[in-house]
């Protein structure tokens, strides 16, 4: 009896210790991951990098992890003109199946899901909205985006009539999509009227719809959807065989 207590308390010491040394690997692999990835996409801060279930050195030695969270808060994403930046105030995935090479200098993942924000202001800055002529004497701008409910965009029209600025500015509720997996849609659902005139759909749609490309995600993550809500965009974005680092 003295014996088998005896055993008992070893093998609780040991799996004890063996927690520990598995916490203790685990946070320093998630430190690892985060400074290469940082260093992979030229980020401004650290990312945050959280290597789920247990335990930790089993999956080392399998070769896979099965599953990675990362978050990373202001990703640059480019916008396809090559200079304008297009910023994502909090972008996180959940990576699945990630494998990596037996020197951790590199670890894709199987598939990935993910979230990621868009500010109003921000997606208005990189569309480039500029007065645009719509018709003789009428010109028109977009200078406002904002949450129109029921997962419409309201985008907000000043125009200028003869040199004379309307008083009011007119409001479309709009749709907005994903194209192609890397490019948000615009689309006006009713056209308004400038002063009281109806004009060419083709004209106002010059102003109303537009799109604007978010591409060079991490890893090669893609938009999936998007929806309006009170502060900004919320996207979904996927991706498979997603390069966490390497």
């Amino acid at each position: 009896m003295r014996a088998l207590r005896i055993l008992l308390i070893v093998v609780v010491i040991l799996g004890g210790i063996f927690v520990i040394v598995d916490r203790v690997a685990v946070n320093f692999a998630e430190g690892e991951a985060a400074d290469r990835l940082k260093a992979n996409e030229n980020l401004a801060s650290t990312p945050d990098v959280s290597i789920k279930g247990f335990p930790f050195l089993t999956q080392v030695a399998g070769g896979t992890l099965d599953e990675v969270q990362v978050g990373i808060d202001g990703y640059e994403a480019d916008t396809g003109d090559g200079a304008q930046k297009i910023r994502i105030g909090d972008l996180r995935a959940d990576m699945k199946g990630v494998d990596f090479s037996s020197d951790f200098s590199s670890a894709t993942a199987d598939r990935a899901t993910g979230t990621a924000t868009v500010a109003y202001d921000e997606l208005l800055k990189t569309a480039k909205s500029e007065p645009t002529r719509v018709a003789n004497g009428i010109t028109a701008e977009v200078v406002g985006l904002s949450d129109g409910g029921n997962g419409k965009i309201k985008v907000e029209v000043e125009a200028t009539v003869f040199g004379n600025k309307l008083p009011e500015p007119v409001f479309v509720l709009s749709t907005v999509s994903v194209v192609d997996g890397d490019t948000v849609r615009v689309k006006a659902d009713a056209l308004p009227e400038f002063a009281g005139a109806a004009l060419a759909e083709a004209q106002v749609r010059q102003i109303t719809d537009f799109q604007q490309k978010i591409e060079g995600l991490p890893g090669g993550i893609r938009l999936d959807k998007v929806e309006p809500a009170e502060n900004g965009m919320n996207i979904t974005v996927t991706g498979s065989d997603v390069r966490l680092v390497g």
